[in-house]
């Protein structure tokens, strides 16, 4: 511990010898301002270094601390842990020296390299081989991590039991604290939805309305996000504000105009099974084309078939784009249908370390999620990574979010994402 102290500035040489009898004798040996430190604490630092600004790494960490641990009693385990813990010393790609306490994981060893690498961690090699994410490191061990891509990246929940920091262990909680959050907006905003529908009132109106935004105001809410916030917690009855809007909107004219999108919704829904408006020819054939299966939100684009209808591909869909240029005076504008209640296809791509029980796991998750399964492939490498496709039926696209948040926080899951069906059925 001479040329590298540790956490709490101990230094001292530590050696064993047999003596006498066999009697196992360790020595310390250590100079008169170390042995103060290794005695009486950091404090005794300034004793020996008074005047000195030295960056101190120790008090730059338990200041990160203080400020990620909102709990007194938290921040003060999470010290008095660390300063009791031995060391460990680990080498990143590059050679660089990363300290951790003993039982650290590779997932400690990444948060302690960036909070980002830390959320993104899919896998870690060990000198040189691929090792569980729990996996103890050792002094000499050198670490590589991989990290995922993919914007929605983020941790497992199972993590916590596995790393030792308190860095690691602050950041996993406050990324989780912020997702909670985040599915909290999606399910008060299908409560809301749900209850405006069954008040009859309009959905795509009302959300975000002023009328809706006054109410919040008068309970304790600032904008529409606390809002859904609160009703997806519970804090707040969806029925209720769906009530209070009723009141606020059902004048005449109002009612008026709430009455007139209804008629025409449930006009459109008669005609259109496909969920698509094509402008200009109401009363024509519609189907989504196979090769890219669009959902709403997806940028769209109609092509006149022969005796068929109008096919709808995605605008970024290989077939659509050659379409374009070979066939362009068959192109038709298009757009969503907003009113349109029904289910849409898609497939989403899930990629894992395989181990048993896995598929049973994801397609839980899935089922969970209120989603049918339509099909399902599986493929296991010699890498032991397996690769699952799935095709399945969704109410509402704007849930694949969610089912992908949950797919992710199945154990062993580094990768899921929604994939585009083969670009294969040329002028569908």
């Amino acid at each position: 511990y001479i040329a590298m102290p540790k956490f709490n500035l101990y230094q001292s040489l530590h050696t064993t010898v047999v003596g006498p009898g066999g009697a196992i004798i360790e020595v310390q040996i250590r100079t008169e301002e170390q042995h103060q430190l290794a005695e009486f604490g950091v404090a005794a630092h300034w004793r020996y270094k008074s005047g000195d600004d030295k960056d101190m790494p120790w008090l730059d960490r338990m200041l990160d601390w203080q400020s990620e641990t909102a709990d007194p009693d938290e921040f003060m385990e999470s010290l008095r842990g660390d300063l009791e813990h031995d060391e460990v010393f680990v080498f990143t790609p590059k050679g660089d020296v990363v300290t951790l306490p003993i039982g650290a994981s590779p997932i400690d060893f990444a948060y302690s390299i960036h909070t980002d690498v830390g959320h993104t961690t899919i896998g870690a090699k060990v000198n040189g081989r691929l090792v569980p994410l729990d996996r103890p490191l050792e002094s000499g061990d050198t670490v590589e991590i991989f990290t995922s891509k993919l914007d929605a990246a983020g941790p497992s929940l199972d993590w916590v039991s596995m790393v030792v920091t308190p860095r690691a262990r602050n950041k996993i909680r406050q990324w989780f604290a912020r997702e909670r959050r985040d599915d909290a907006i999606e399910s008060g905003r299908e409560a809301l939805l749900d209850a405006l529908r069954r008040a009859n009132l309009p959905t795509n109106a009302t959300l975000g309305s002023a009328a809706l935004l006054a109410i919040g105001e008068q309970l304790g809410y600032s904008d529409l996000e606390s809002i859904l916030v609160a009703i997806g917690k519970k804090h707040l009855s969806p029925k209720s504000v769906a009530q209070r809007l009723g009141r606020e909107l059902r004048s005449p004219d109002t009612e008026q105009q709430l009455a007139a999108p209804s008629l025409q919704n449930r006009t459109r829904r008669k005609r259109r099974e496909s969920g698509v408006h094509v402008d200009g020819f109401d009363d024509m054939l519609v189907r989504v084309a196979r090769c890219c299966n669009p959902v709403p939100g997806d940028d769209i684009m109609g092509f006149v078939t022969r005796g068929r209808g109008v096919s709808v591909h995605r605008t970024d869909c290989t077939n659509a784009v050659e379409l374009a240029a070979s066939q362009g005076g068959r192109l038709v504008d298009v757009e969503w249908d907003s009113g349109f209640e029904g289910s849409y296809v898609m497939s989403i791509d899930v990629k894992a370390l395989d181990r048993s029980g896995l598929l049973a796991e994801v397609t839980q998750a899935m089922s969970d999620s209120h989603v049918n399964i339509l099909s399902a492939k599986t493929l296991t490498g010699g890498d032991q990574v397996s690769t699952m496709h799935f095709e399945f039926e969704l109410v509402d696209p704007s849930h694949l979010e969610m089912l992908l948040r949950k797919v992710r926080a199945v154990d062993a899951v580094f990768e899921a994402y929604r994939s585009v069906p083969s670009q294969s059925d040329k002028g569908d």
